[in-house]
């Protein structure tokens, strides 16, 4: 269980020596929380196993909470400044946010969000003193990204975003160049951060939520005959590089996507409000927001470690200690979308086997040198295109001892189908992208980086995605033509899951997968995404354009077939984008709700 203020409260009761709080003391005090707090903004964000330091600096900063609010006239007239209790008060936040990074608990993000909102309202950054301005800049730059994971966009994100751009426009005087002009890269990046999917940002919540997702309980389920482990997803690494593209400090638009894409919706909150009041972002209708939002109805987040630009050692780290650390009858998800290199060897998607057999220049029994270009396989760039930040299919087969889910979105994903039967105890899932990403109409060109991946969006926003694709950038769709569009989804998604649970073909690490909702809900996406690339006239139907997954998936769910063409025909013809999709001539179709206005939606195919 986290460690929290809350926790605390009871071992801080008499922190000011039986009513007396000496300013000497506060001060000591301080000195000290400052020291607890660097030695916790120092420690690995990954590791099952919470560090005692965050209970001691918890502590002691409820300690000076309560201090300063039991003297507070005492403490001001010592030397107290309003923005020392803001950093107080922004530190205790930023301590849940830490938290959050190790246990994806999003009561802790909410927890944060009412501590920094707290701040906001009290204006405890507009002081003026010597950097004030760098404080006050810091301070809104980490509640937006607070209030970004939050899906707090309705008032909160413009509010900050704001603030943070007229703030320092009336620093440049104040500001050094050198920090000015890094505070100007990061007003550009949160700029362009909000810009990438700003019409769709209010639709529907990339967390499960049970207002848009169906409950577990109704899930169709695999038969009881059929053998089963009983994996659920308990850990993931987010992983995601690509030269200029979107991001806000170290979290990339793909990266941000999927990290809420793999947690629940509490209490449908995002329903409730349709991306929030003012009064309920606030938080002020909420005192315990900690205790409001762990529903104990909702599964645990799967644990997340996100790395951006790590060096391949410690991503290898990371990746050992999770897999070390990872409980029975679970499996982990790694999620690695990162621009590609070839080699050399100049593999492509219907050449991929032969990277299996480059598999035994790595066996110590073989001594041949192995030294020459013409031996290079393709990898991935997990940062600059030097020394050694590239990363190949076979570093990750000592893992492969574990069950494991990737989801790998790169030009040279097939490259990654080498590790099937070469694992060293459980058969992986792999869920790989197109090598190629100039089929589409919204995903050509730079505007790929500018709008995320478009695989990574199928994946975790598929109906966004699929506007997308037939060159709709949101601008002109109601919301409740959206939701008429989710609804047919939906409806789509349980037929193939139906015939997925149905088949007698399934391979038995697909009946694992279908066992956690989380991962039935990328899968289920995955088919989905295939079926719609493989009808989009403009892929022409070209490999290179098609995802594919390993182990393969039963022909019945396969991208042309019927039951495919009728799913995706449901949304294209509502969204009046059937005549950009090959659907066969058949005599009978299902039945097509019409539209909810008067979009020009096309019935005839």
């Amino acid at each position: 269980m986290a460690s929290s203020p809350q926790q605390g409260q009871g071992q801080a009761q008499g922190g000011g020596g039986g009513g007396v709080c000496p300013a000497e003391q506060f001060w000591s005090l301080l000195d000290k929380a400052d020291r607890r707090f660097a030695r916790v903004r120092d420690l690995p964000l990954f590791g099952r196993q919470e560090p005692a330091e965050y209970g001691k600096a918890f502590r002691i900063y409820t300690q000076l909470w309560r201090m300063q609010q039991e003297h507070r006239h005492r403490l001001l007239d010592a030397g107290l400044r309003r923005w020392q209790v803001g950093e107080i008060a922004a530190r205790i936040a930023h301590l849940y946010y830490s938290q959050y990074q190790r246990a994806s608990d999003t009561a802790l993000l909410s927890e944060a969000f009412v501590f920094y909102h707290a701040v906001l309202d009290r204006a405890y950054f507009l002081d003026d003193h010597l950097g004030a301005s760098t404080k006050h800049l810091r301070f809104l730059a980490r509640f937006l990204l607070v209030a970004l994971i939050l899906s707090r966009r309705a008032q909160t994100v413009p509010r900050l975003a704001g603030q943070i751009r007229s703030l320092l426009d009336e620093s440049k005087k104040t500001l050094q160049e050198a920090d000015y002009r890094e505070w100007k890269h990061v007003v550009q990046e949160i700029t362009r951060f909000l810009k990438a999917d700003s019409p769709f940002m209010n639709k529907r919540p990339l967390r499960y939520s049970y207002a848009f997702d169906p409950p577990p309980e109704t899930l169709p389920t695999i038969p009881p005959t059929v053998k089963k482990r009983g994996l659920l997803l308990s850990d993931a690494i987010l992983c995601s590089y690509y030269h200029n593209e979107v991001k806000f400090t170290d979290l990339t638009l793909d990266t941000f996507r999927m990290l809420q894409c793999l947690e629940w919706e509490p209490c449908g909150s995002f329903a409730q409000n349709n991306g929030y009041s003012a009064h309920d972002e606030s938080g002020q209708n909420h005192p315990n927001l900690l205790k409001d939002l762990r529903d104990a109805a909702l599964p645990p987040n799967p644990l997340k470690t996100v790395l951006y630009r790590p060096s391949v050692p410690h991503f290898l780290k990371v990746l050992a200690t999770k897999c070390e650390e990872l409980p029975l009858n679970t499996m982990m998800l790694i999620y690695l979308s990162a621009a590609g290199e070839v080699g050399s060897s100049g593999l492509g998607p219907d050449t991929s086997e032969r990277v299996v057999n480059s598999f035994s220049q790595f066996d110590i029994s073989n001594t041949r040198a192995v030294t020459s270009k013409e031996d290079k396989e393709p990898c991935l760039w997990l940062g600059c295109r030097e020394g050694s930040n590239c990363i190949y299919p076979c570093d990750m087969i000592p893992f492969t001892r574990r069950p494991l889910f990737l989801v790998i979105d790169s030009n040279i994903s097939y490259a990654f189908k080498s590790i099937h039967g070469a694992e060293k105890g459980e058969t992986a899932a792999m869920l790989l992208s197109p090598s190629s990403r100039s089929c589409a109409v919204g995903f050509s060109g730079d505007s790929t980086r500018q709008s995320g991946s478009q695989f990574t969006m199928f994946l975790t926003a598929p109906v966004q995605a699929f506007c997308f694709l037939i060159g709709n950038n949101g601008l002109d769709i109601i919301d409740k033509d959206y939701n008429k569009a989710e609804e047919l989804l939906s409806l789509s998604l349980n037929e193939w899951a139906m015939t997925l649970v149905a088949s007698s073909s399934l391979d038995p690490v697909w009946v694992e997968v279908l066992g956690d909702p989380l991962l039935r809900r990328l899968l289920l996406r995955f088919i989905f995404c295939r079926a719609t690339l493989s009808l989009f006239k403009a892929s022409n139907d070209k490999a290179e354009c098609l995802p594919s997954c390993v182990p393969p998936l039963p022909e019945s769910v396969g991208g042309e077939s019927m039951l495919s063409q009728c799913c995706v025909m449901r949304v294209a013809s509502f969204l009046g984008a059937a005549d950009q999709f090959s659907f066969a001539e058949v005599t009978t179709w299902p039945d097509i709700d019409e539209p909810t206005s008067s979009g020009g939606v096309d019935k005839e195919l």
